[in-house]
Protein backbone atom coordinates (compact mmCIF):
# COMPACT_ATOMS: atom_id res chain seq x y z
CA UNK A 1 0.00 0.00 0.00
CA UNK A 2 1.23 3.73 -0.94
CA UNK A 3 1.46 5.76 2.07
CA UNK A 4 0.38 9.75 1.83
CA UNK A 5 3.88 10.80 1.93
CA UNK A 6 5.06 8.56 -0.86
CA UNK A 7 1.95 9.52 -3.03
CA UNK A 8 2.91 13.51 -2.14
CA UNK A 9 6.33 12.51 -3.49
CA UNK A 10 5.08 11.02 -6.54
CA UNK A 11 3.32 13.90 -7.29
CA UNK A 12 5.64 16.82 -6.88
CA UNK A 13 8.02 14.13 -9.26
CA UNK A 14 5.41 13.87 -11.60
CA UNK A 15 2.73 16.13 -11.76
CA UNK A 16 4.56 19.77 -11.50
CA UNK A 17 6.28 21.69 -14.15
CA UNK A 18 5.11 19.45 -17.00
CA UNK A 19 5.40 20.55 -20.13
CA UNK A 20 3.30 18.90 -23.22
CA UNK A 21 5.21 18.13 -26.20
CA UNK A 22 2.71 19.14 -28.73
CA UNK A 23 0.78 22.11 -26.81
CA UNK A 24 -2.31 23.49 -28.07
CA UNK A 25 -1.30 25.84 -31.00
CA UNK A 26 -0.30 29.27 -29.88
CA UNK A 27 0.10 28.66 -26.13
CA UNK A 28 3.42 28.16 -25.05
CA UNK A 29 5.08 26.76 -22.09
CA UNK A 30 8.10 28.38 -20.31
CA UNK A 31 10.54 26.44 -17.54
CA UNK A 32 13.11 28.81 -15.92
CA UNK A 33 14.70 28.42 -11.94
CA UNK A 34 11.72 26.28 -11.13
CA UNK A 35 9.21 28.05 -12.71
CA UNK A 36 6.53 27.39 -15.53
CA UNK A 37 4.63 30.12 -17.43
CA UNK A 38 2.17 29.19 -19.78
CA UNK A 39 1.27 32.33 -22.09
CA UNK A 40 -1.29 32.53 -24.80
CA UNK A 41 -4.46 30.33 -23.41
CA UNK A 42 -5.99 33.93 -22.78
CA UNK A 43 -5.38 33.91 -18.83
CA UNK A 44 -1.88 33.23 -17.85
CA UNK A 45 -0.97 30.40 -15.44
CA UNK A 46 2.20 29.97 -13.40
CA UNK A 47 3.07 27.15 -11.23
CA UNK A 48 6.39 26.24 -9.36
CA UNK A 49 8.71 23.44 -8.10
CA UNK A 50 8.14 22.51 -4.52
CA UNK A 51 11.25 24.03 -3.14
CA UNK A 52 12.04 27.59 -4.70
CA UNK A 53 15.22 28.37 -3.32
CA UNK A 54 14.78 32.00 -2.71
CA UNK A 55 13.12 34.29 -0.05
CA UNK A 56 12.47 37.95 0.97
CA UNK A 57 13.22 40.21 -2.07
CA UNK A 58 14.26 37.35 -4.69
CA UNK A 59 10.90 35.91 -4.19
CA UNK A 60 8.98 39.12 -4.66
CA UNK A 61 10.85 40.13 -7.34
CA UNK A 62 10.19 36.99 -9.09
CA UNK A 63 6.44 37.83 -8.85
CA UNK A 64 6.74 40.73 -9.82
CA UNK A 65 8.33 39.71 -12.63
CA UNK A 66 6.01 37.01 -13.72
CA UNK A 67 3.04 39.14 -12.43
CA UNK A 68 4.68 41.91 -14.67
CA UNK A 69 4.50 39.98 -18.24
CA UNK A 70 1.07 39.14 -18.24
CA UNK A 71 0.04 42.95 -17.20
CA UNK A 72 1.90 43.73 -20.29
CA UNK A 73 -0.29 41.90 -21.96
CA UNK A 74 -3.72 43.28 -20.10
CA UNK A 75 -4.30 39.41 -19.71
CA UNK A 76 -5.20 38.41 -15.79
CA UNK A 77 -2.52 35.65 -14.00
CA UNK A 78 -3.40 32.18 -12.02
CA UNK A 79 -0.26 31.56 -9.79
CA UNK A 80 -0.48 27.87 -8.24
CA UNK A 81 0.34 27.16 -4.91
CA UNK A 82 0.39 24.27 -2.85
CA UNK A 83 0.23 23.88 0.94
CA UNK A 84 3.63 21.86 1.10
CA UNK A 85 5.21 24.52 -0.78
CA UNK A 86 8.71 26.31 0.24
CA UNK A 87 9.33 28.93 1.28
CA UNK A 88 5.89 28.70 3.26
CA UNK A 89 5.25 32.96 2.91
CA UNK A 90 4.48 32.80 -0.83
CA UNK A 91 0.77 33.42 -0.46
CA UNK A 92 1.33 36.05 2.03
CA UNK A 93 4.07 37.35 -0.88
CA UNK A 94 1.62 36.53 -3.67
CA UNK A 95 -1.17 38.99 -1.71
CA UNK A 96 1.48 42.11 -1.42
CA UNK A 97 1.65 41.99 -4.87
CA UNK A 98 -1.51 41.96 -6.15
CA UNK A 99 -2.85 38.73 -6.33
CA UNK A 100 -5.43 37.56 -4.80
CA UNK A 101 -7.03 33.73 -3.05
CA UNK A 102 -9.26 32.06 -4.26
CA UNK A 103 -11.12 28.62 -2.83
CA UNK A 104 -8.74 25.91 -1.47
CA UNK A 105 -9.08 22.44 -3.07
CA UNK A 106 -8.23 19.15 -1.36
CA UNK A 107 -5.29 17.35 -3.85
CA UNK A 108 -6.42 14.40 -3.56
CA UNK A 109 -5.34 11.04 -4.96
CA UNK A 110 -6.55 7.41 -5.00
CA UNK A 111 -6.05 4.07 -7.07
CA UNK A 112 -7.81 3.74 -10.14
CA UNK A 113 -9.65 0.88 -9.49
CA UNK A 114 -11.03 3.32 -6.44
CA UNK A 115 -13.86 4.68 -9.36
CA UNK A 116 -14.34 1.78 -12.01
CA UNK A 117 -17.97 0.97 -10.21
CA UNK A 118 -20.87 3.49 -9.96
CA UNK A 119 -24.41 3.45 -9.41
CA UNK A 120 -26.91 3.30 -12.23
CA UNK A 121 -27.67 6.33 -14.38
CA UNK A 122 -30.96 8.11 -14.34
CA UNK A 123 -33.27 6.86 -16.99
CA UNK A 124 -32.65 9.35 -20.31
CA UNK A 125 -28.97 9.97 -19.24
CA UNK A 126 -26.30 8.81 -21.71
CA UNK A 127 -22.46 9.48 -20.98
CA UNK A 128 -20.56 9.15 -23.81
CA UNK A 129 -17.10 10.47 -25.45
CA UNK A 130 -16.88 13.53 -27.71
CA UNK A 131 -14.54 16.36 -29.06
CA UNK A 132 -17.74 17.38 -31.50
CA UNK A 133 -17.80 21.15 -31.68
CA UNK A 134 -21.66 21.56 -30.47
CA UNK A 135 -21.15 19.04 -27.45
CA UNK A 136 -18.32 21.52 -26.09
CA UNK A 137 -20.59 24.63 -27.13
CA UNK A 138 -23.21 22.55 -24.82
CA UNK A 139 -20.69 22.10 -22.11
CA UNK A 140 -19.39 25.61 -21.75
CA UNK A 141 -22.90 27.08 -22.06
CA UNK A 142 -23.71 24.52 -18.86
CA UNK A 143 -20.62 25.83 -17.26
CA UNK A 144 -21.27 29.20 -17.39
CA UNK A 145 -24.79 28.77 -16.00
CA UNK A 146 -23.54 26.69 -13.40
CA UNK A 147 -20.74 29.22 -12.16
CA UNK A 148 -22.49 32.37 -12.60
CA UNK A 149 -19.78 33.39 -14.68
CA UNK A 150 -19.35 33.63 -19.14
CA UNK A 151 -17.26 30.24 -19.72
CA UNK A 152 -17.50 30.63 -23.55
CA UNK A 153 -13.70 31.21 -23.72
CA UNK A 154 -13.30 27.04 -22.86
CA UNK A 155 -14.44 26.16 -25.93
CA UNK A 156 -11.54 27.49 -28.05
CA UNK A 157 -8.97 26.09 -25.66
CA UNK A 158 -10.56 22.73 -24.93
CA UNK A 159 -11.02 22.57 -28.92
CA UNK A 160 -7.33 23.44 -29.21
CA UNK A 161 -6.15 21.16 -25.83
CA UNK A 162 -7.90 18.22 -27.55
CA UNK A 163 -6.39 18.88 -31.27
CA UNK A 164 -3.11 19.16 -30.50
CA UNK A 165 -2.68 15.62 -28.79
CA UNK A 166 -5.93 13.81 -28.49
CA UNK A 167 -4.68 10.91 -26.85
CA UNK A 168 -3.75 12.78 -24.13
CA UNK A 169 -7.27 14.45 -23.15
CA UNK A 170 -10.16 12.32 -23.14
CA UNK A 171 -13.55 14.31 -23.41
CA UNK A 172 -16.86 12.65 -21.63
CA UNK A 173 -20.49 14.16 -21.79
CA UNK A 174 -23.72 13.39 -20.10
CA UNK A 175 -26.72 14.15 -21.98
CA UNK A 176 -29.89 13.93 -21.16
CA UNK A 177 -32.50 14.62 -23.66
CA UNK A 178 -30.37 16.37 -25.70
CA UNK A 179 -28.78 18.80 -23.41
CA UNK A 180 -25.28 18.87 -21.56
CA UNK A 181 -26.34 18.22 -18.00
CA UNK A 182 -22.43 17.69 -16.71
CA UNK A 183 -18.77 16.97 -18.38
CA UNK A 184 -15.43 16.03 -17.19
CA UNK A 185 -12.14 15.23 -18.98
CA UNK A 186 -9.25 13.09 -18.18
CA UNK A 187 -5.30 14.08 -18.44
CA UNK A 188 -2.90 11.75 -19.43
CA UNK A 189 1.30 12.54 -18.64
CA UNK A 190 3.31 10.24 -20.56
CA UNK A 191 5.48 8.34 -18.57
CA UNK A 192 3.57 8.76 -15.15
CA UNK A 193 1.88 7.17 -12.58
CA UNK A 194 -0.91 9.48 -12.60
CA UNK A 195 -4.04 10.86 -14.90
CA UNK A 196 -5.69 13.70 -13.46
CA UNK A 197 -9.52 14.28 -13.68
CA UNK A 198 -10.40 17.84 -14.31
CA UNK A 199 -13.64 19.79 -15.01
CA UNK A 200 -16.18 17.91 -13.62
CA UNK A 201 -19.48 19.80 -13.09
CA UNK A 202 -23.31 19.23 -13.39
CA UNK A 203 -26.30 21.26 -13.82
CA UNK A 204 -27.98 21.98 -10.41
CA UNK A 205 -31.10 19.95 -11.86
CA UNK A 206 -29.23 16.91 -11.74
CA UNK A 207 -26.93 16.86 -9.18
CA UNK A 208 -26.99 14.30 -6.47
CA UNK A 209 -28.38 11.21 -9.39
CA UNK A 210 -25.18 9.35 -9.75
CA UNK A 211 -23.75 11.62 -13.18
CA UNK A 212 -20.95 12.64 -11.09
CA UNK A 213 -19.87 8.83 -9.98
CA UNK A 214 -20.60 8.05 -13.72
CA UNK A 215 -18.08 10.52 -15.38
CA UNK A 216 -15.73 9.44 -13.01
CA UNK A 217 -16.24 6.01 -13.43
CA UNK A 218 -15.93 6.45 -17.47
CA UNK A 219 -12.84 8.00 -16.98
CA UNK A 220 -11.39 5.28 -14.52
CA UNK A 221 -11.80 2.65 -16.71
CA UNK A 222 -10.32 4.38 -19.54
CA UNK A 223 -6.81 5.19 -17.07
CA UNK A 224 -7.54 1.22 -16.42
CA UNK A 225 -7.21 0.56 -20.23
CA UNK A 226 -3.77 2.52 -20.40
CA UNK A 227 -2.23 0.97 -17.07
CA UNK A 228 -2.46 4.39 -15.24
CA UNK A 229 -2.07 3.88 -11.27
CA UNK A 230 -3.55 6.62 -9.56
CA UNK A 231 -6.17 9.22 -10.36
CA UNK A 232 -5.16 12.65 -8.86
CA UNK A 233 -8.17 15.56 -8.51
CA UNK A 234 -7.94 19.35 -7.01
CA UNK A 235 -11.19 18.93 -5.32
CA UNK A 236 -13.73 21.59 -4.53
CA UNK A 237 -15.18 20.87 -0.80
CA UNK A 238 -18.45 19.11 -2.58
CA UNK A 239 -17.00 16.72 -4.14
CA UNK A 240 -13.97 15.89 -1.73
CA UNK A 241 -16.07 13.85 1.02
CA UNK A 242 -17.17 11.94 -2.65
CA UNK A 243 -13.96 10.78 -3.70
CA UNK A 244 -12.89 10.52 -0.24
CA UNK A 245 -15.63 8.14 0.64
CA UNK A 246 -14.39 5.92 -2.47
CA UNK A 247 -10.76 5.21 -1.37
CA UNK A 248 -8.83 8.86 -2.36
CA UNK A 249 -6.68 10.53 0.32
CA UNK A 250 -5.33 14.21 0.85
CA UNK A 251 -2.35 14.70 0.32
CA UNK A 252 -2.02 18.52 0.07
CA UNK A 253 -4.21 21.09 -0.80
CA UNK A 254 -3.85 24.01 -3.29
CA UNK A 255 -4.80 27.72 -3.52
CA UNK A 256 -4.90 29.50 -6.60
CA UNK A 257 -3.97 32.93 -6.50
CA UNK A 258 -5.43 35.53 -9.46
CA UNK A 259 -3.78 38.75 -10.66
CA UNK A 260 -6.52 40.69 -13.11
CA UNK A 261 -5.08 43.91 -15.08
CA UNK A 262 -7.94 45.81 -12.82
CA UNK A 263 -6.48 44.55 -9.33
CA UNK A 264 -3.55 47.19 -8.19
CA UNK A 265 0.27 45.82 -8.62
CA UNK A 266 0.52 45.82 -5.10
CA UNK A 267 3.72 46.42 -3.06
CA UNK A 268 7.10 44.51 -2.16
CA UNK A 269 8.86 44.48 0.78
Amino acid sequence: MTSPAELLALYDSQQRLVVPEHPPAGVTFEVTDGVMRVTGRGEGFVETTQHLGLSGGELDALIAKHRDHFAARGEAVEWKTRAHDLPADIPQRLERTGFEAQEKEAVLVGHTSDLLVARPLPAGVVIRETNDHNDIVGLSTMLSEVWNDDLSWLIEQLEAQLAAAPELTVLFVAEAEGTIVSGARIEFTPGSDFAGLWGGSTAPAWQGKGIYGALAAARAQRAQQRGVRFLQVDASPESSPILQRRGFVEITSTTPYIWSPSAPLGTQS
